[in-house]
């Protein structure tokens, strides 16, 4: 049984790109059969409360000694972890809020990002989610085309990457939709038209991608 995990973060409910995107991708993976399951967690609807302990960013054989953390967060955190591994494909809305991700995204790799669970640690080589495949779909306000001065300033992609291919050994593909807030703000028609084509080639790659993965 094929198992989709989708995870959204997008505060807009109504207009979000990233959210159109993520959507396509969870309706063309249900398509393929009743045996495709969605799990679906909404990080903006139902967010997760914020580390109360940093102890909670190891496992309990790695914490100090005396330690104690919440045991309503450390039930949580096992919840979120087993639903990412039991996961066969995961897809993540990223909308670039102030160059990075949002903090309910963030929220949600430091529950799941746990050496000697999810990452290696020392001699231990735990890499549950070793060789399964995120797709992260980003959707950014402004441009960042390679050469120009912004084209290194999204720093919520490099540091999902560096999580979940670097450290929980998934393969990790990108679906990128840029200049969403031109429209908004009354930007240049040819730019206009550039939005309309990213995002109309951003859902036809989240077809794919689902239909290729499936």
């Amino acid at each position: 049984m094929p198992s989709l995990l989708l995870l959204d973060s997008s505060a807009d409910l109504e207009t979000s790109r990233s959210r159109a995107v993520t959507a396509t991708f969870a309706d063309t993976w249900r398509s393929l059969g009743d045996d495709h399951t969605v799990v679906h967690r909404d990080l903006h609807r139902d967010q997760l409360p914020h580390l109360s302990n940093a102890d909670l960013h190891f496992p309990p054989a790695l914490r100090p000694a005396g330690s104690t953390v919440a045991p309503e967060q450390e039930a949580l955190q096992t919840e979120l972890i087993d639903e990412l591994i039991a996961a066969d494909v995961v897809v993540i809305g990223v909308p670039l809020y102030n160059y990075s991700m949002p903090s309910t995204l963030k929220a949600w790799v430091d529950y799941i990002h746990v050496p000697s669970v999810t990452a290696p640690f020392g001699d231990d080589p735990t890499q549950p989610m070793a060789g399964k495949t995120a797709v992260l779909v980003s959707a950014r306000g402004a441009t960042y085309d390679k050469g120009t001065p912004t084209e290194f300033d999204d720093h919520a992609l490099p540091a999902l990457t560096l999580i979940l291919n670097g450290a929980l050994g998934m393969h990790v593909e990108t679906i990128v939709d840029t200049r969403t807030l031109t429209e908004r703000f009354g930007g240049p028609a040819d730019e206009v038209a550039k939005q309309h084509a990213e995002l109309e080639a951003a859902h036809a790659a989240a077809a794919e991608a689902a239909r290729r993965l499936g």
